[in-house]
């Protein structure tokens, strides 16, 4: 959430730890070495070198993702898979199951996918590192969102640090915020003796009226929730080769992904307060990834107005989400407001300031890139 590097949430896997994992999979082969640890915030991963080539180990906290919980993902991966789209394959145990459970701990194993992990060492909320990039990237979501149709499965269960869609598609979304919060007493124990309800409110009608009625014409489908630079491999020509990392996949809908995909990709968003509020912005990054999504699946202007009336708040749910998260399981006040303050509210005033707004009309005038 920040520049620097912080010690991670929960330990680093071990050699042993990943050979006991490793035995319930019969695909697994001798594990090697163990020889890269992810930074991220959420869970524990490893890449292990094996006799048979790159496996990555998972690790979460049960609280956080239960065997149930990662199965509901991998039915989404397995279905892509299916439908002809690079993801990663998930590894099964001797009885089918995508995950097991050790003591406090869920594991996932997958083998490497294709392709080169550019973004691999930058920080989170990175901007692509060129318009071909966005534009890759905006073709490969298209795909994905070819490939989603015909799975069926039903939305999520309520579970932490997924990307759900119950607020701002209801016509009465504070009403929705509401039970959201009572729902996880964390979260509403950390808002106890804020204004929110005001301050979501205010947000909720600064975006504007008929967005409830927008997002009922779109077809409600299975999106990745969470395309950024760090969840793809990269070809030697600059496309897309694998999406990766369904953590926050979820039923929502197309211009609910495509808006994510924006609202993680084309904003530098670490800079945020440092005094150049007006520039964190790349509109054409954002035009590009517009526009190579409309290759695949051509954007009337209808569709592109609704993504753009979701970009401002399009981070809410999961943004309650992280301070649920932070404020119950981990226990990190800090991280919890910072989610809160800088995170929820900080990008929602920034798209209703002066320079979010002409953001926002940069994307409704549009032009080819």
């Amino acid at each position: 959430m920040g520049f620097a590097m912080e010690a991670p949430t929960w330990p680093a896997i071990t050699a042993d730890e990943a050979t006991t994992v490793l035995a319930r999979f019969p695909g697994a082969a001798r594990i090697e070495a163990l020889h890269w640890h992810s930074p991220r915030p959420f869970s524990a991963a490893t890449l292990i070198q094996t006799t048979d080539g790159v496996l990555l180990l998972k690790r979460h906290d049960r609280r956080v993702r239960t065997v149930a919980g990662l199965a509901e993902e991998h039915g989404f991966i397995a279905h892509l898979a299916a439908a002809g789209t690079s993801v990663p394959e998930v590894l099964r145990t001797t009885d089918g199951a995508s995950a097991v459970g050790v003591g406090e701990w869920t594991y996932e194993l997958h083998r490497q996918g294709a392709g080169d992990d550019v973004y691999r060492d930058r920080p989170s909320w990175t901007p692509f590192l060129s318009q071909a990039h966005a534009h890759a990237a905006g073709v490969a979501l298209a795909r994905l969102h070819q490939a989603s149709s015909g799975f069926d499965a039903p939305a999520r269960v309520a579970q932490p640090l997924v990307a759900s869609f119950g607020i701002l598609s209801a016509a009465e979304p504070l009403a929705l915020a509401e039970a959201y919060v009572e729902a996880r007493p964390a979260l509403a124990a950390f808002l106890t003796g804020r204004p929110w309800r005001r301050q979501l409110s205010s947000l909720f009608a600064a975006s504007g009226d008929g967005r409830a009625h927008r997002i009922a014409h779109q077809q409600p489908l299975w999106t990745h929730n969470d395309l950024h630079p760090s969840n793809i491999l990269w070809s030697a020509d600059g496309t897309v080769e694998t999406i990766f990392d369904f953590g926050l996949a979820d039923r929502t809908c197309a211009a609910h992904d495509l808006a994510i995909a924006i609202e993680r990709t084309t904003f530098a968003w670490l800079e945020l307060g440092e005094g150049r509020d007006d520039a964190i912005a790349d509109p054409m990054a954002a035009l590009s990834l517009i526009a190579g999504y409309s290759t695949i699946r051509p954007l009337d202007r209808t569709e592109i107005n609704t993504v753009i009336q979701l970009l401002p708040l399009v981070h809410v749910e999961f943004a309650l989400s992280e301070i649920a998260y932070f404020a119950g399981i981990v226990g990190d006040s800090d991280a919890a407001s910072l989610a809160w303050d800088g995170y929820l509210l900080g990008h929602a005033d920034w798209f209703f300031s002066a320079p979010g707004q002409n953001f926002l009309a940069r994307l409704r005038v549009g032009r080819s890139v």
